[in-house]
């Protein structure tokens, strides 16, 4: 039988908390709060429970869930060759509506499905869910909701799609709904928003292009003949070696994008 915890009191909430992360712990899936819509979700290290929570959604392994995390310096744990960009967009939006697509770790014991070498992270806006996931650490979360029916954006609305499926409810409240998080493939030069969302494509590209003129600036630093219109499109994070397509490498020596490219909206 599932129970529903009370998290809309402060006095409550730290028996909220602890109830859900036991139940992570157990490997059971439960229902949590976010920024944006209420989540359902479990340890992503846990392949049975993961494949619970696409099981309660009704969802196939070609839709593997994103992966939410307590704070940003979780992110080098499970993703590598991290762009310069997509450290900046996590700097500016974190913690908040925005999904970060990453080349993953190859070392990670984990199976979230078919993700293609890659993993979706985002710190939510949302003071239960960050409590639960600082105590148990990375969860695959996605909406709480059976595919193809409404987010749901209060735990009984959560309840009613899900059922005994999941162990514990978290009722956090109304969650502020929305579009759901924007989308952004960062595992490549230039940044790709794959869904939009509270988030928009000119910020995605404002952060970029800061990133590039940092880039520029600092090759006309350090060789003051180099025009700085034509700076390195990324910038490797401190002690990785140069990649193809990253500062030293003859791919990068393209032009900047005026934009970020928008690709065909894909639901995660």
């Amino acid at each position: 039988m599932s129970s529903v915890v009370d998290a809309t009191d402060p006095g409550s909430r730290d028996v909220a908390v602890t109830a859900a992360v036991e139940a992570v712990r157990s490997g059971d899936i439960v229902v949590i709060p976010t920024d944006t819509v209420y989540g359902v979700g479990c340890d992503a290290f846990d392949a049975a429970a993961v494949g619970k929570v696409l099981t309660a959604k009704g969802r196939g392994r070609e839709m593997p869930p994103p992966v939410l995390i307590p704070n940003v310096a979780t992110v080098d744990g499970l993703a590598r060759d991290v762009p310069a960009y997509a450290r900046a967009l996590m700097e500016r939006f974190w913690p908040g509506p925005l999904t970060v697509v990453l080349t993953a770790q190859s070392s990670l014991m984990w199976d979230l499905g078919e993700t293609n070498g890659t993993v979706a992270l985002r710190v939510p806006d949302d003071e239960v869910a960050l409590a639960v996931l600082g105590a148990v650490g990375p969860m695959a979360v996605t909406s709480a909701n059976t595919t193809g029916a409404a987010p749901a954006t209060t735990a009984a609305a959560a309840q009613q799609q899900l059922g005994d499926a999941v162990a514990v409810y978290v009722d956090g409240g109304a969650a502020a709904g929305g579009p759901a998080s924007t989308i952004v493939d960062c595992t490549g030069v230039d940044p790709i928003v794959l869904r939009p969302g509270p988030i928009t494509g000119e910020e995605v590209d404002e952060v970029a292009a800061h990133v590039r003129r940092q880039s520029a600036q600092q090759v006309s630093s350090a060789w003051p003949g180099m025009p700085a219109q034509q700076p390195a499109a990324d910038v490797a994070p401190a002690g990785s070696a140069a990649a193809p397509g990253s500062p030293g490498s003859p791919a990068s020596a393209r032009p900047p994008r005026p934009g970020p490219r928008i690709a065909g909206r894909r639901r995660r």
